[in-house]
């Protein structure tokens, strides 16, 4: 189910996504626990200059959620960017741009890594790459970023947690804590990450994308620097000025030098969740960064 206005919804090889516009092609990665539908606010304004592209993540919303293989391997980013390499492809867009919030942030500056030829330009919505994340923990990062380790735990423990009643529960907890206005959040884009989320499938998949985050994707991180590789393309950072990014890591843009040769970006108003609670801004940067390329 899309809230798009003006899109079209399909599905390719267990990935469902959203189109609409004309243009040169733009990928939009939503993050957790949301799905596409996070884009609502900004999507039909992007597409009135691009062709946009918005997926479920694997693990999300209305796209497959397979059982975890051994260490999640089958959720570690590399796997997700190249299944959405694949599927842009198949939509004739063998090169394109692409916006990435949260953890599909990390698919994508992921996907800008292991396929270059492939990415034109990069967003990244109020992210620090994974291996800082685990490298650069202070008590005030720890405390906003407990779920990290606790979505991690091996299975069932998280499963158990937050299954049942509990789901709806920890729903309510992550769009209060993480965002500066609760309010921010459209009632029918909260009812479908609900119901993309609040199942035994959608929980476990979720976890096992931390599960990833914290074995495989940080080992992807660590080699991508032992070996000198970067990000090729023009990189912009935005975040919220009143989470964790903007409060806790200094200058983010400092933390993203040594992972792309051309970073740039700025805070804009709010919490963690840009493009709803601050979508005028993030609209706004995203069309002058995007229409540059």
């Amino acid at each position: 189910m899309t809230l798009l206005a003006g899109f079209d919804e399909a599905r390719h090889e267990g990935i469902h996504y959203a189109t609409a516009g004309s243009g040169p092609p733009l990928l939009l990665l939503h993050g957790y626990p949301q799905t596409h539908a996070m884009w609502h606010r900004i999507a039909p304004t992007l597409a009135e200059r691009f062709t946009v592209v918005a997926p479920d993540l694997r693990g999300y919303g209305d796209s497959h959620k397979p059982p975890q293989t051994e260490g999640a391997a089958n959720y570690a980013k590399r796997v997700m960017a190249a299944e959405l390499v694949a599927l842009m492809a198949r939509l004739s867009h063998p090169r394109f741009a692409v916006c990435g919030h949260d953890r599909g942030g990390r698919v994508a500056y992921r996907m800008a890594l292991d396929s270059p030829a492939c990415v034109e330009r990069l967003a990244l919505l109020d992210i620090v790459p994974t291996k800082t994340v685990f490298d650069r923990i202070t008590a005030p990062v720890a405390s906003a970023y407990f779920h990290w380790f606790m979505l991690a735990q091996p299975m069932p423990l998280p499963e158990t947690l937050l299954g049942g009643g509990n789901a709806a529960f920890w729903l309510n907890h992550v769009f209060g804590a993480w965002s500066g206005n609760v309010q921010a959040f459209a009632p029918a884009a909260r009812a479908e990450y609900a119901r993309g989320f609040c199942t035994p499938e959608g929980i476990h998949a979720s976890c096992a994308d931390y599960r990833a985050g914290a074995g495989i994707d940080r080992t992807h991180d660590a080699d991508d620097l032992q070996a000198g590789r970067t990000i090729a393309c023009p990189v912009l950072l935005l975040w919220g000025e009143r989470g964790v990014v903007g409060q806790a890591y200094g200058d983010p843009l400092e933390v993203w030098r040594p992972y792309a040769r051309d970073v740039r970006g700025h805070g804009v108003p709010g919490g963690h969740f840009l493009p709803e609670e601050a979508p005028s801004e993030t609209q706004a940067a995203l069309l002058d960064f995007f229409s540059a390329a």
